[in-house]
């Protein structure tokens, strides 16, 4: 294993207390990391009615659910892909810090707009920080040790909380439902999505307390000290030497992102509550239905991060690493979408928890993976490019993809039509993914590039 200083020791050594508490911190950024993108399948219905006065499934509302998923999205890629720079530039640790108090304060704020312009607006400061969070804390951790196999058990592990996060979000959501009349009023009104919004201030808290305890990465600061850290630019993702790299990760995150939002994404709020055996339920249980929905895409995901952390360490070709969740998901996704609105709920959970487990254990892929494409001086810049342009900006943009389809798609009722949508995006996604994959490039070894 590593020491902090980051040199080399068997890998049986016990992880320190301080060691444990850098994993227990990236863990809960993580976590958060998905509480809050998963929040918007949640909110984004309820808010538009409340907010707008919206009816599900007319142009107007599916252009506004379009861009709440695609603005904020597009914001977060820009300033992420900035975040990115910044932690080549000025550390590991003060990004991560300042991206997770970004997002949680933003989040806390939205439980109080009175519009939803402002709604979209807070949104936007929300991805923000989650998007510069990611690669901040993946280059953190990985730096912070040096065994090639506790690295990638800890990288695996504590990206496994990512899927904790969505099933906190789904388990918050059940809880402001049931309890909303009972919670003290916010801006006169008891409407669950306003709780669920400002539950997202919770991992600021812990970080406020522990963060001067933190060290920074150990590689990159001798490399500072020493004066050999070079300078991180966006041109030279381009040279000849990472050139490859560059594109196929950043075509591959954006088919990642892509089946997430403009498939998975869709399921709870747009496609769940036109179900035969759900829309006819009343309004409270209706959205305890959702919440389950959410839940099992969560125990999916859950699942699928756990087995990419165990067969990380045992599959060395990282293309066939892939192929065990891509391959599966190829095959399903679009069945499961297709024929969703004709299923009961009892039998669909247990299909959203398949598309769960194949989809978002890739995510965990992509935190495992990149470290190592990329050299000390250019990695958070690499690794920012590939997941905020590739994953945030383009993948993210399959949700207005999705919302736009649905309104010329054939089917009996919204519900119909966004499902056959999302069945078209999530074929189309994990199909030039896929194919991506024979491009990617196999790490050259183990070991971190200096």
């Amino acid at each position: 294993m590593a020491t902090t200083s980051g040199t080399a020791a068997p890998a049986a050594t016990r992880l320190t207390p301080l060691q444990w508490t850098i994993c227990a911190i990236a863990a809960i950024g993580f976590a958060f990391d998905t509480y809050e993108l998963l929040m918007a399948p949640l909110i984004i219905r309820p808010a538009l009615e409340q907010l707008g006065g919206l009816t599900f499934g007319t142009p107007e509302y599916l252009r506004w659910v379009g861009l709440l998923f695609y603005v904020p999205a597009v914001c977060g890629g820009v300033f992420g892909l900035l975040g990115g720079y910044l932690t080549d530039r000025f550390g590991r640790r003060r990004v991560l810090t300042w991206s997770i108090l970004i997002y949680a304060f933003s989040a806390f704020a939205c439980g109080f707009v009175t519009s939803i312009q402002w709604l979209l607006v807070l949104r936007c400061f929300v991805f923000v920080g989650v998007c510069v969070e990611f690669v901040a804390a993946t280059a953190w951790l990985a730096e912070l040790f040096g065994d090639a196999r506790r690295r990638e058990r800890v990288l695996g592990w504590t990206q496994a909380f990512g899927s904790l996060g969505g099933l906190m979000v789904a388990g918050m959501y059940y809880v402001v439902v049931t309890f909303a009349p009972d919670l003290p009023a916010v801006g006169d009104t008891h409407q669950p999505w306003r709780y669920l919004t400002m539950s997202g201030v919770i991992p600021a808290l812990p970080l406020i307390v522990i963060r001067p305890f933190l060290p920074e990465s150990p590689m990159w600061q001798q490399k500072k000290a020493a004066g050999t850290l070079k300078r991180p630019s966006l041109a030279a993702l381009f040279t000849p030497q990472f050139r490859r790299t560059t594109i196929v990760t950043t075509i591959m995150f954006a088919c990642t992102f892509g089946a997430a939002f403009g498939a998975i994404q869709q399921m709870p709020q747009q496609i769940v509550p036109g179900l035969q055996d759900v829309r006819t339920l009343p309004p409270q249980a209706r959205q305890q239905v959702v919440s389950q929905a959410q839940s099992f895409q969560e125990y999916g995901g859950l699942i699928g991060r756990v087995l990419l952390a165990v067969l990380a360490v045992r599959i060395v070709s990282r293309r066939k690493l892939l192929w065990v969740f891509q391959v599966p998901g190829l095959l399903i996704m679009p069945v499961v979408f297709f024929a969703a609105p004709n299923e009961p709920f009892s039998v669909l959970k247990w299909a959203i928890l398949v598309c769960g487990l194949c989809t978002i254990a890739q995510m965990s892929f992509w935190g495992n993976y990149m470290p190592k494409a990329f050299p000390t001086y250019l990695r958070g810049t690499g690794e920012s490019f590939a997941a905020n342009i590739g994953g945030r900006m383009i993948g993210t943009c399959a949700a207005l993809l999705t919302t736009t389809l649905a309104t010329s798609m054939p089917g009996a009722s919204p519900s119909h039509r966004v499902a056959y949508a999302a069945a078209s995006v999530a074929l189309l996604a994990y199909l030039v993914g896929f194919i991506a994959s024979f491009f990617l490039p196999e790490p050259a070894t183990e070991e971190l590039p200096d």
